[in-house]
């Protein structure tokens, strides 16, 4: 086993049903929950950020997200991360859907977040540089999901979940 400040890697043995034996690593869920927040401006834009991201260690165009607080409400971390990131909060919050990810190796979810009616209000930020906002308008959301800037399939999932409430 294995450990860093965000992840543990461990061994995982079982013997299925069938008798067959595997032994698989895995990166268990720790720490606290995670959101996603999809934000849409009263001008019909999608407000999404440029931030940096280590795991390609490259800047990639991406939605607003980040770790609830311990016993933090997700709609309250969604409203949080939104001020952090765009400098915006929303009076309006709806979840949407918990996601996982890659879980045949991973027992990480994230909760999606439709954010509307929104309103500057802005909380200092934990990212190493302020993430860039790029508002993208709804009328190009196609364009957004086939784009090779916008690659990150847990933001093009939590777009694909909320496109019927924004399509109108």
């Amino acid at each position: 086993m294995a450990t860093t400040r965000f992840f543990r890697i461990e061994e995982l043995d079982l013997r299925f049903a069938n008798g067959v034996e595997r032994t698989y690593e895995r990166l268990p869920g720790v720490g606290t929950a995670a959101v996603m927040v999809v934000p849409v401006n009263a001008r019909n834009e999608l407000l999404l950020i440029r931030e940096y991201c280590a795991g390609f260690h490259e800047m990639q165009l991406t939605l607003v997200k980040g770790a609830a607080g311990l016993d933090e409400p997700l709609e309250d971390a969604a409203n949080r991360e939104l001020k952090e990131e765009i400098g915006m909060g929303a009076r309006n919050i709806r979840f949407i859907k918990r996601l996982s990810i890659a879980p045949g190796h991973m027992g990480f979810t994230i909760n999606v977040f439709l954010a509307t009616d929104l309103y500057p209000e802005r909380l200092p930020a934990d990212e190493p540089e302020p993430p860039e906002l790029v508002p993208w308008p709804l009328a190009r959301f196609d364009e957004l999901i086939y784009s090779e800037d916008f690659r990150e399939a847990r933001a093009i999932a939590a777009l694909c979940l909320v496109r019927p409430l924004i399509a109108g």
